[in-house]
């Protein structure tokens, strides 16, 4: 992890984002007075699920993965966040504290806003406040669809659907599947690695996918939709 200042190749003057630009001169000027701009490194964590938040992160560039994480070990892959997104605003929302882990990827640049300063902007700017609040829709909206997955399909089905959603970061992220290892792959379907192994070669014999090395090619999409959603 590296903090960007403004002498660093890395710097971002503006921030670039839809959200970002309804706000009035002196409310960015607020946001610019309240952020750092902080690089991490591929592996390094964004946030710790439990660690105190003091602020809220805006994804500027790179991927991460969110997860939940559980007794003995054990983790479950909520999402991957790209460009754009907001990590931590349940921070600004109510608890004092992440509830889930984050970790890059890929290098992340990423602006640190106080979330006292996301707070005031939300009370006072109608309009970037129900982005913000559309945003943690979004964000709770996803965890329902993860949950009805877990508990009403099957193993097969959740592990095509987390291929598929995997796959639809593959034209901006070609490498994604190689960045995943095998474990972090079945903890987004929520099933053990050695049932995901499992399942992958089955795919693969089927004809539905084609393994290479680390890396995952999807040769029939309509076929693992049919398994996502009856599996």
């Amino acid at each position: 992890m590296k903090t960007i200042i403004e002498t660093d190749e890395e710097f971002v003057c503006d921030i670039d984002s839809p959200c970002f630009q309804l706000l009035a001169a002196e409310e960015i000027e607020l946001v610019k007075g309240s952020k750092t701009q902080v690089l991490f490194r591929k592996g390094d964590n964004l946030t710790k699920q439990g660690a105190f938040a003091s602020y809220v992160l805006f994804i500027v560039n790179g991927y991460a993965r969110q997860y939940v994480e559980g007794d003995q070990g054990k983790s479950y892959n909520l999402q991957i966040v790209k460009p754009g997104d907001f990590v931590g605003l349940s921070a600004v929302f109510s608890k004092n504290t992440f509830d889930y882990s984050v970790t890059a990827m890929t290098d992340c640049l990423a602006f640190l806003v106080e979330k006292d300063a996301i707070a005031q902007l939300v009370q006072q700017n109608g309009m970037f406040g129900f982005g913000i609040i559309k945003r943690y829709y979004d964000q709770n909206s996803t965890l329902f669809d993860t949950l009805r997955s877990v508990l009403y399909r099957q193993m097969n089905g959740r592990l095509a659907e987390t291929l598929l959603y995997i796959n639809s970061f593959k034209s901006e992220l070609p490498d994604v599947f190689q960045l995943l290892l095998r474990k972090e792959i079945a903890d987004f379907a929520g099933i053990s690695t050695e049932s995901a192994v499992k399942l992958l070669k089955a795919f693969e014999k089927d004809g539905l996918i084609e393994l290479k090395d680390k890396d995952i090619n999807i040769l029939n999409s309509k076929s693992l939709q049919e398994i996502s959603i009856h599996g």
